[in-house]
Formats: structure tokens, C-alpha cells, sequence
């Protein structure tokens, strides 16, 4: 059933909702911990519901005078998409596979076409006929959300595994299907992560979570048409900073169950034609050093394991170890470590390897070719046109074969696939070139020439350089600081901001505003050491580099400094909620979505998804110098700091049913808030009652849900409705 409220509708000035006030408190450390709204916890009160639709019911009355804007701001952004598309279809198998689009259906369709050469290496044939293998709208009916997590194709293409989570939760549920009937076996299991299929196609290896923290943490073997219930525990990881997951290295030879933490990581293996053999240690797990595997048989060297491994500096570097023998003191050195270029992946094949590598900042791809010692030849570096960009490894399924895919696109360029010529002689592009397979078709008029993109260097206050990319409509920007500009902001896990195409921002970028993505501290743009400097103790440098971005931006005249909008989501929501307990006075407007902004609350409930094993990211509140350091930052525990001083405008989202940032921290945030709040600007709370992390699951459903963000944050900053 869904929880859509009808009080706006009926009520158009609807009132400002007012919550409840339960004091509780919590002493650790000498300090107690102050908190008016822990009830709101509850889920399952009448009262939180009531009070979440009254929350909806306001945000729709204040935005309702928006309404025109918003459908004008949809219909843009949807002019802006292909409805009806299809990827490029990969070879897997005896199939060529690939997802499509039609348009009005807002899920995708996963089919297939059978190969008509045998040739791993052959073209793909449109002619052959199509066979749709899951239709995700089929599963939606009648369901107000709905999503795919994992999918795995047997090796002899007879059967689909695949999981779905119905609410937002992410809360799988384990699927099989006969491909050659499309019928749905009896066979499942419940709360699924990672899916590996043996090589006979009759053995499923899954992972599962814990009931309680989510923590995937066992590893199950299940036989085709067997109960759940006789499913053959073959790992379970009992530290709860670990979690589990299981996978096939791409040559087919070996399933690999990988066992890790934020900083520390161990791979068990077993031959994947063996289904039922002992597992094997590659090299025990060691504090603060990680490695990832895969294999490779080669006649001069037999089967050799590739690991891609951080034990000699945080840059990482491969070393190669036998299968007998795999654990430390075989390694072998292939590829040493490189002190200015972090080694961020390692991508093996039957002939060549790719290393995906960082520098300054910025992604680049090294092809790297086995001569007849298995050692590598010289790198040859795939070459990028534009300042700013994101490229990546694509889908490449085949082992044995002489080309690679990757991916590529910018700010203003829409994201294409290219193949890149290992040493294929029969083909028309010549060794060492690339040729574009597909580029994302951009309708509407759009012009790639008519936008800019830029990228450049901030100094943070400890004189670190920070790289900012920044994008905007050539004929509609002015370096005299008067275009309003958007800052957007993560730097959290590791994880480098990518720098790629939207078709929604246009809308914004139409209208004059110049879009800014701050690459900041605790990301991973500069490698794990860039991680390591805005994580733990070090994460106010995270603040202060996102604060000081904002501050030179305008500085230097690409935005106005009255008209300032910045914008963050889940570990960004918490960037947001701390720099504007800094620095209030330098925002206009904040979209902050699903905010992980009560801090200490949350990582102070070992109970709760993900806390345990997030203290290598944050810190173990319980340990006093942790306490203090994430306490003086917490959003939702520094708010007083903004008693009586102006705020930005704020829209806050979050959804009912999320899983990685629990609704009730951004509900609290915002009632707390409004009890602080002395100034006219709109503090607005819309909770997606059908949701979880990522917000709604339909394409169409998310395009809207862009529009009111937009629309919002366009009339705040006082921007013209049209473009």
C-alpha cells in the first residue's frame, strides 16, 4: 500500500509542523549527549506517521506556487532522454547480451541474442532473434518500488539468477529462472548479496546478510532444486567489520570469496569445476593492507594468481603468486608500486592487462601487453581529449580476446563505449586505436559545443591543492561573479567524485548556473592516501576543503556570492549539515539528501546496519579521542551553534525505508532544527514513504523527484523560470 498523503491537496497553507519534544540523554565521556527527538525512532507509531505527513503535506503547500515550474523542468529533462535505447550488447558465452528502454516503462528490459560464430571474438549479429530474459516492469506491477541487486548467468546460458528488493531496504530476495522455458524455479533464498554460479551450472554460491546489522557475513552452496534449507554453509566471517562476498576470477578457473573490512581484506578460493572442495587461504588478512585477486594460465608460467596489493605503500602494486603456493612470502613483483600514481584497478586477460591508474587527480588507462616471459611490455596510456573527464573499464566478459571496452564521458560529453585494439590483425581499426562503439544520443537540441568545462585548483587552508570541475553554458556565463553557482560536494569512503554527463543538468546550466563538483579530502581522487587525510581524526579537512572551494569559486568570479547553492547526499548530506554549521552565512540554498547527520546516535548503536564496520571510517565513538573528534562535528549535536543566525533555504530528503542512513536522522535533524530557526528562509522535509537509499526506483518517478530539487533550488536562488 502506499503511503501517499492527500493533506496538501486539501489544505494548501498547510501549517508548519511542530514535533514532539521527549527529552533523553546519553552520558559517555563525561558528556552527556542531549536528545529531544529520539522517539522519532519508532516506525511503527501512528504519531511519527502522522507527523512524517505533515512534514509532506507543508513541503507540497510551500511548493506548490512551483507546480508550472516543475512540469516545465520535467518535460525539459525528459526532451533531454532517449526513452527507447539499448546498450552494447556484450558477448558472454554462445549469447550477446544487453538491457533497452521503451519508452513510458520506467524499468529496463535484460535480453539476449544468440552468437552466430562460435568465435569468442565474433561480431554481433542483429539479425538473430531476440529472447528478453527478465523484464523489470513485469516484476514492478502493482509494486510502488522495485529494484535488481545482483544477476548472474550460468555458464551454459540455461539459467538466470537474480535478486529483487521490493521496499528500498535492500533486502534481496534470491530468484532462478529456466531460460530456456522463462519459467521461475521453486528454488530461493532471503536477504542475498554476491551470486557465483560452479562451472557445471547446476551449484549456486550466494552470500547472506545478518538479520540485525545487514552485515553480509555468510556464504551458502546451493544445488538447482534443492530446498533452501539444505544449502551448504561454506564460509561465515564472525568479525563484524568484515563483510562477505563471493565472485568467478574472468578466466572461469576459480570462485573467489572475499572476506574485508574498510582498510583490510583476505580471498579464500576453490576450483570452480570442483563446486564441493576445501577452501583455500590466498594470504592471511593483515592490519591496514589489502589485495584483490584474479588468475591466469599461461604455458610458460601455468596458473598464476595477479594481486593488486597496498602491502608496500598506499599506491598499491601487482605481484603475482603461485596457486600451490599462494600466501606472502611467494609473491612475486610484476608491476612495482608508483609513488605518484595510485594503481586504483587491475583488469587481467588472457594477453594484455589494463591498469587503471590516477593522476593529479584524474583517471587514466595503461594497456599493458604479456610478451613471451609473461612480464609486460612497455604501457601504452589510452589517451583523453578534455580536461575533466571520467573513464573506466567497461563490461568485458571474454578472457581470451584482443580488444577492450571502456567507457568515457565528461560534463559535456555524453557517455559513449569504446574498443580499444589490443592486437586484433583482422580487423579494420589498427593496433593500438580505439573505435566508438555507442555515444549516449542527447535529443532536444542539445549542443555539446554550446557548454564549457574547466577544471582547476583551490588551496585549502593547510595549503593542500584541491581540484574543482566546473561546467556552464558558454553564451550565459560572466566572470564577474553574477552567475548564481551550484557546489556540489561527497568526500567520504574513498570514493572519487566522478566527473560525467547528466541530461537533467542542463536545465540548470541553461538557465545560468554554473555547476562546481569539489574533488575534496576523504575522497579517493588522489589515491588512498587522499582517503586517509579526511577520514578518522582528519575529517574536518573534508569541511574546510568544501568551504574553501565554495569561498575561491566565487573569488575568482565564476558565481555570485549572494546566490550560492551546494548540494550532497548520504555521507554528503553530513558534508552538508557541517559546512553550514560553519558557515551559514555563505550558502543560499542546500539540497541535502538522505543526510547521515546525527553522528553519535548512530554510531553509538552497534545494533544498527553498518556502524561496526564503519568505525574505520569515522572512528569508535566509544574510545574518548574518537568521541571527541566526530562530537565536534556531528551536525545534528552542533546545531545550537546556529541560534539566531540567518540560514539558507533547505530542502532535506530521505525515504522511509532506507537501510544505509535511517530515516529518522534527517526527521530529527530538521524538527531540531526548526526550533532554532529565527529567519524567513524555508526549511522543507519530504520523506518518500516507498523508498530507501537511492530514492525512487522508477526512471520517470526519480526524473520528477529531479524537477522538485530543481525547482526549488531555481526559485530560492531567484533564477528566471525559463531558460
Amino acid at each position: 500500500m502506499s503511503h501517499t498523503s492527500t493533506a496538501a491537496a486539501s489544505n494548501p497553507v498547510a501549517q508548519l509542523p511542530i514535533a514532539r519534544r521527549d527529552p533523553t540523554s546519553t552520558e559517555l565521556h563525561g558528556v552527556s549527549l542531549h536528545d529531544d527527538f529520539r522517539w522519532m525512532r519508532d516506525k511503527s507509531s501512528p504519531e511519527l506517521l502522522s507527523y512524517l505527513e505533515a512534514e509532506n503535506a507543508y513541503t507540497a503547500a510551500v511548493m506548490a506556487p512551483t507546480t508550472e515550474l516543475q512540469t516545465a523542468l520535467y518535460n525539459e529533462m525528459l526532451s533531454h532522454i532517449q526513452e527507447t535505447d539499448e546498450s552494447v550488447p556484450y558477448r558472454l558465452g554462445d549469447w550477446f547480451y544487453s538491457t533497452r528502454t521503451v519508452e513510458g516503462s520506467q524499468y529496463p528490459i535484460h535480453c539476449r541474442r544468440r552468437a552466430s560464430n562460435p568465435d569468442p571474438n565474433s561480431a554481433f549479429d542483429p539479425a538473430q532473434p531476440e529472447q528478453i530474459i527478465l523484464d523489470v516492469n513485469q516484476l514492478a506491477v502493482g509494486k510502488p518500488f522495485m529494484d535488481i541487486g545482483a544477476i548472474a548467468i550460468s555458464p551454459d546460458g540455461n539459467f538466470l539468477a537474480y535478486t529483487t528488493d521490493l521496499t528500498g531496504f535492500r533486502q534481496y530476495i534470491l530468484r532462478i529462472r529456466d531460460l530456456s522455458t522463462l519459467a521461475e524455479l521453486p528454488d530461493t533464498a532471503e536477504r542475498i548479496g554476491s551470486l557465483a554460479w560452479a562451472t557445471e551450472s547446476r551449484t549456486l554460491f550466494y552470500s547472506t546478510e545478518d538479520d540485525t546489522t545487514k552485515r553480509q557475513d555468510r556464504i551458502f552452496r546451493h544445488t538447482l532444486g534443492a530446498p533452501a534449507t539444505q544449502d551448504t554453509l561454506v564460509f561465515h566471517e564472525q568479525d563484524e567489520r568484515f563483510n562477505v562476498g563471493i565472485s568467478r576470477t574472468r578466466d572461469g578457473r576459480f570462485l573467489l570469496i572475499e572476506a574485508g573490512s574498510h582498510t583490510t581484506n583476505e580471498f579464500h578460493f576453490l576450483p570452480a569445476d570442483t563446486p564441493t572442495a576445501e577452501l583455500h587461504l590466498i594470504a592471511p588478512r593483515v592490519d591496514e593492507q589489502e589485495y584483490y585477486a584474479d588468475h591466469r594460465f599461461s604455458p610458460e608460467t601455468g596458473g598464476l594468481f595477479y594481486v593488486r596489493t597496498n602491502d608496500a605503500g598506499k599506491n598499491f602494486r601487482v605481484v603475482t603468486a603461485p596457486v600451490d603456493t599462494p600466501s606472502r612470502e611467494h609473491w612475486r613483483e610484476l608491476i612495482p608500486l608508483d609513488p605518484d600514481h595510485p594503481l586504483e584497478d587491475f583488469d587481467l586477460f588472457q594477453s594484455f592487462a589494463i591498469a587503471s591508474r590516477r593522476k593529479l587527480g584524474l583517471p587514466a588507462l595503461e594497456v599493458l601487453r604479456f610478451g613471451l616471459d609473461s612480464s609486460f611490455e612497455p604501457p601504452v596510456e589510452i589517451a583523453f581529449p578534455e580536461p575533466t573527464y571520467s573513464a573506466a573499464a567497461h563490461v568485458n566478459r571474454i578472457f581470451s580476446t584482443n580488444v577492450f571496452r571502456y567507457s568515457y564521458q565528461s560534463l559535456v560529453s555524453p557517455p559513449s563505449v569504446y574498443e580499444y585494439n589490443i592486437a586484433r590483425v583482422d580487423s579494420a581499426l589498427p593496433i593500438g586505436q580505439s573505435r566508438l562503439l555507442k555515444q549516449q544520443h542527447v535529443p532536444g537540441g542539445f549542443n555539446p559545443a554550446s557548454y564549457a568545462s574547466e577544471r582547476l585548483w583551490i588551496t585549502a587552508p593547510d595549503g593542500t591543492r584541491i581540484p574543482v570541475s566546473i561546467v556552464y553554458r558558454r553564451d550565459r556565463f560572466r566572470r564577474v561573479a553574477v552567475n548564481p553557482i551550484y557546489v556540489y560536494g561527497y568526500g567520504s569512503y574513498g570514493y572519487p567524485l566522478p566527473v560525467g554527463f547528466s541530461p537533467t543538468r542542463l536545465s540548470l546550466l541553461d538557465r545560468g548556473v554554473v555547476m562546481a563538483y569539489a574533488h575534496i579530502r576523504g575522497g579517493g581522487e588522489m589515491g588512498d592516501a587522499w582517503h586517509d587525510a579526511g577520514k578518522m581524526s582528519l575529517k574536518v579537512n573534508t569541511f574546510t576543503d568544501f568551504i574553501s572551494a565554495a569561498e575561491q569559486l566565487v573569488l575568482r568570479g565564476y558565481g555570485n556570492p549572494k546566490k550560492v547553492a551546494i548540494e550532497g547526499g548520504s555521507a554528503g548530506g553530513l558534508l552538508m549539515g557541517a559546512v553550514v554549521n560553519m558557515r551559514s552565512d555563505l550558502f543560499r540554498v542546500v539540497l541535502s539528501h538522505v543526510p547521515f547527520v546525527d553522528v553519535m546516535n548512530t554510531m553509538l548503536d552497534a545494533t544498527l546496519p553498518l556502524t561496526v564496520a564503519e568505525y574505520e571510517e569515522w572512528g569508535n565513538p566509544n574510545e574518548p579521542e574518537a568521541f571527541a573528534t566526530m562530537l565536534a562535528y556531528s551536525p545534528y549535536d552542533n546545531l545550537d551553534r546556529l541560534q539566531g543566525a540567518p540560514l539558507p533555504a533547505m530542502l532535506v530528503r530521505t525515504s522511509l525505508n532506507d537501510s544505509q542512513v535511517m530515516f529518522w536522522e534527517p526527521v530529527k535533524y530538521v524538527a531540531k532544527l526548526r526550533t532554532l530557526k529565527t529567519d524567513a528562509a524555508p526549511l522543507l522535509l519530504h520523506i518518500n514513504l516507498d523508498a530507501g537509499h537511492g530514492g525512487a526506483s522508477g526512471r520517470y518517478d526519480y526524473l520528477k523527484e529531479i524537477a522538485f530539487d530543481y525547482a526549488f533550488l531555481l526559485t530560492q536562488l531567484g533564477v528566471v523560470p525559463s531558460p
